[in-house]
């Protein structure tokens, strides 16, 4: 009888020879239909036998780059890429040993992160659909869209790798990959006609400061960086560093166009810290890429009842609408950072709305207008502009309008107005072309204005090419 258990153990010990004898080993990243930013200096790493030199070989320019492996085994470089095409392959060589990475392409890459709205993939989560996902995924062929997605790891120290490849888009890649991103990178390939290529690394139910190291999260007091695996047992993807040790560190460095991200739902509680967090998160990752201010579009949560969570508890600052702000907030703060609004998604009672297609496009609409200059089109949603009180009346105006604001013929009843007494009442609401002329029988003297200023709320004004308002107010009470 054959002793499975010996078995095992010999071929773990085959591989592992292999392993020790390979001179070369290349990342994931680096693997069979990959994709590298056109036109950049796009850097390529790896390991090989210590001191020794390499010689990488691009089939696009015939052109051979040196390299040499440092006292640990490590080197790095970087590709001059063209623009956009291919397939092309790589021949990375140390001696006699050479390894080719085949089918690869030049385009657009982008990083894609964030938590379980960024995960969920076109098939949907176990009993949760994504609208049109099942169509997408049998219509999503393309060889000009390749996905790689990094499994979730939530770990103590930073990984240098992880177990994935690159896949071109087929309905048994696509099926399993980030809806989100999906709808974001083929709207950039549709309309740009070069190759995308997207990394997908997010983990459900993260919160920012996982996604941050211990350097960056240094003035946030609130934050417990762990240090033992123990500190782990309790949802480590909640924990601070876990995933940028576990999944970001092995992508950090990867040439990027830019990066969409779709989180703040484990962030809600604690609305007030938000936007310090991600603006130190943002400038950070920057500083690691090395990239200087490349584009950051995120999404702004959809309003969801949070309520739920708190029956006993349910305090104001756990009201959605105070992370939604700070969200806004943030956007104006970023340098190249926008966000997409999504008031017209959200769901009472699921926090993974069905329709993510608007996510994803709105995001693809920010980086076609602000990063790759296509005009013609919508691409941001209205912001409030500014407050004018006029006797018992009180006029909201907004900018991103450009060719006004609209309720679709529907009644307007999501804004409340305030007095001195700081007391909020519903509002009659005039929509004009690009304002709104508020009123209420019970405020003769109207001092602030909220709008859909809730933790769950439908939208109900939109620019005339259906992107939604952000809910907002004018108080700091």
């Amino acid at each position: 009888m054959i002793n499975f258990r010996n078995s095992i153990i010999v071929i773990l010990l085959i591989l592992g020879s292999f392993q020790i004898n390979a001179k070369i080993k290349l990342p994931a990243l680096f693997s069979d239909n990959m994709m590298l930013q056109q036109k950049s200096n796009a850097p390529i790493w790896g390991w090989a036998e210590k001191n020794e030199n390499l010689s990488i070989k691009t089939s696009w320019d015939s052109k051979i780059y040196k390299a040499k492996a440092d006292n640990q085994g490590k080197w790095k470089l970087e590709l001059q890429t063209p623009v956009a095409g291919g397939p092309f392959i790589i021949e990375v060589s140390q001696g006699k040993e050479t390894i080719v990475v085949k089918n690869v392409l030049i385009g657009e890459v982008w990083l894609c992160s964030g938590q379980s709205n960024m995960e969920m993939p076109l098939k949907g989560f176990s009993g949760q659909p994504v609208k049109n996902g099942n169509e997408i995924i049998v219509r999503s062929t393309n060889t000009n869209i390749r996905l790689i997605t990094i499994p979730r790891a939530t770990v103590l120290e930073p990984l240098d790798d992880f177990e994935g490849k690159w896949e071109t888009a087929s309905p048994k890649s696509t099926a399993n990959f980030s809806a989100t991103a999906w709808y974001f990178g083929s709207l950039l390939q549709q309309v740009l006609n070069v190759p995308v290529g997207l990394i997908h690394v997010s983990y459900g139910g993260s919160s920012m400061e996982a996604w941050m190291n211990q350097e960056m999260l240094k003035d946030f007091e609130s934050a417990k960086i762990p240090t033992k695996i123990e500190d782990l047992a309790k949802d480590p993807n909640r924990v601070a560093t876990t995933l940028f040790n576990g999944m970001l560190s092995p992508v950090i460095g990867y040439g990027i166009k830019g990066c969409i991200w779709y989180q703040g739902e484990s962030n809600y509680e604690r609305a007030s810290e938000y936007k310090a967090l991600i603006k130190k998160m943002v400038s950070s990752w920057r500083t690691l890429w090395k990239q200087g201010d490349f584009p950051f579009y995120y999404a702004q949560i959809a309003p969801f009842n949070y309520a739920q969570f708190h029956p006993k508890d349910n305090l104001e600052k756990y009201n959605s609408a105070y992370l939604r702000e700070a969200q806004l907030k943030a956007s104006k703060e970023i340098p190249n950072a926008a966000m997409a609004v999504l008031m017209d998604i959200g769901e009472e009672n699921n926090i993974h709305p069905i329709d993510k297609e608007k996510g994803g496009s709105r995001l693809g609409y920010l980086a076609l207008a602000k990063t790759y200059g296509v005009e013609g089109f919508e691409f941001e949603s209205p912001k409030y502009k500014a407050l004018e009180i006029k006797d018992n009346s009180a006029t909201v105006s907004f900018d991103d309008a450009p060719n006004g604001i609209t309720a679709f013929g529907n009644e307007v009843t999501g804004f409340e107005i305030a007095g001195e007494d700081k007391v909020f009442y519903p509002a009659k609401a005039e929509v004009r072309r690009k304002s709104v002329v508020l009123t209420s029988d019970k405020v003769t003297k109207p001092v602030a204005v909220r709008y859909l200023f809730k933790d769950y709320t439908k939208a109900e004004l939109f620019s005339t090419g259906a992107l939604p308002v952000s809910s907002f107010r004018t108080d700091e009470w």
